[in-house]
This record gives structure tokens, C-alpha cells and sequence, in this order.
């Protein structure tokens, strides 16, 4: 699911991938499910493709949100993304303990707080571990 979810630099929100061509992908709001298109200019990142720096392997955005998930009973994050940067950082470490705090930025944490609240509000399952055509093959 996930891997159908984008982040579009410069445009607030989260964008469900409706269809794409050449030179432009159409995508739909999560939030007001208006359809906008963005062109190849735009720097656009699948949340299936993020993970954060841990002190000794990367963990999958995925992980995280079902992380927070399970520390706020599937309610919104109880932490406010305008927290200040010390307080972000002490809630990051209750959902990730070892997370890498010379790379993950309060920035960082204060998208992945918002983003997890976008999803729980539009209802969005993220939890089914995505499958792709090649490993579906080769389990045949």
C-alpha cells in the first residue's frame, strides 16, 4: 500500500498514485481527495521507499507506522508535530530506541509524525507487507 503513497516536495499532504505516462504522474489528496498532476520536475518519493537510519541497519517507514500504531492503540499521535525538537526526539526514541539521532533530523520525525496522522485519518491500511510481481513468480 505504501508503495502507492507519495510525498511530493513543495506540496503539503500525502498523494495516492492514480495513474501515470511520460512526462506526469495524476495523483489524489489523501485528505480532500482532489486529483492534481505533477509533472517529472517534481521531486516525488513513494513512502514505500523511505526508511530511517538506526545505529545498525535502515528500518522501513512501514516498521515505524506500525510502531506508532501500536503505542497510540490506532488513535493519532498523542505528540504534536510543533513539539519542540528535544521532546520529538524522547517520543521518536519510545517508537524506535535505537534510531540514529546524528542522521534522523527533528524534521525527519515531525514528516513521519504527520504522515502516520494523514493515514490513520483517511483510514489507510499500511500494514499488509507489499508483495511485487517478481516474488510472486518466483514463489510459484
Amino acid at each position: 500500500m505504501l508503495k502507492t503513497i507519495l510525498s511530493v516536495s513543495g506540496k503539503p499532504g500525502l498523494y495516492k498514485l492514480i495513474s501515470n505516462s511520460k512526462n506526469m504522474v495524476i495523483v489524489e489528496s489523501v485528505v480532500d481527495s482532489k486529483k492534481v498532476p505533477i509533472h517529472a520536475r517534481d521531486k516525488v518519493v513513494s513512502l514505500g521507499d523511505i526508511s530511517i537510519y538506526t545505529e545498525t541497519d535502515d528500518i522501513p517507514l512501514r516498521e515505524i507506522l506500525i510502531s506508532i500504531k501500536n503505542k497510540e492503540n490506532g488513535a493519532k499521535a498523542s505528540i504534536n508535530t510543533s513539539a519542540k525538537p528535544e521532546e520529538l526526539k524522547k517520543y521518536f526514541q519510545e517508537i524506535l530506541p535505537d534510531f540514529d539521532r546524528d542522521r534522523v533530523y527533528p524534521t525527519d520525525i515531525k514528516k513521519i509524525i504527520s504522515w502516520y496522522n494523514i493515514l490513520t485519518e483517511a483510514g489507510l491500511d499500511y500494514e499488509k507487507e507489499e508483495v511485487s510481481n517478481e516474488e510472486i513468480k518466483e514463489a510459484e
